[in-house]
């Protein structure tokens, strides 16, 4: 089992940049592959980023594709997400979650079985 805390969310201007993290528990961290989604209010929880346990692999929503990156650190058992050119419509609560299917990556929220608890991103306009 696994337990994920993000941090690094905030109030960021639009055009801005933040970045994410998600500390991982765990001695088999490098066993998961990782995802960020994201939920606005009044939304479903939308596909952002997703990443293989080797960090080889990487996959990204159309609309962030050349703006965010996600990375990890399997020695610091931590995922992020470098996220820049910042819009309002990146508002949401963003959430990272694992897989212990390391191999591939995955966009649909059911391939996820561990979640965290959410960070909040504010892009003012």
């Amino acid at each position: 089992q696994v337990q994920l805390v993000e941090s690094g969310g905030g109030l960021v201007q639009a055009g801005g940049s933040l970045r994410l993290s998600c500390a991982a528990s765990g001695r088999t961290f490098n066993n998961y592959a990782m995802g960020w989604f994201r939920q606005a209010p009044e939304k479903e929880r939308e596909f952002v980023a997703a990443i293989s346990s080797s960090g080889d692999n990487t996959y990204y929503a159309d609309s962030v594709k050349g703006r965010f990156t996600i990375s990890r650190d399997n020695a610091k058992t931590t995922v992020y997400l470098q996220m820049n050119s910042l819009k309002p419509e990146d508002t949401a609560v963003y959430y990272c979650a694992a897989t212990v299917w390391g191999m591939g990556v995955f966009f649909t929220r059911t391939a996820y079985e561990y979640w965290g608890q959410g960070t909040q991103v504010t892009v003012s306009s």
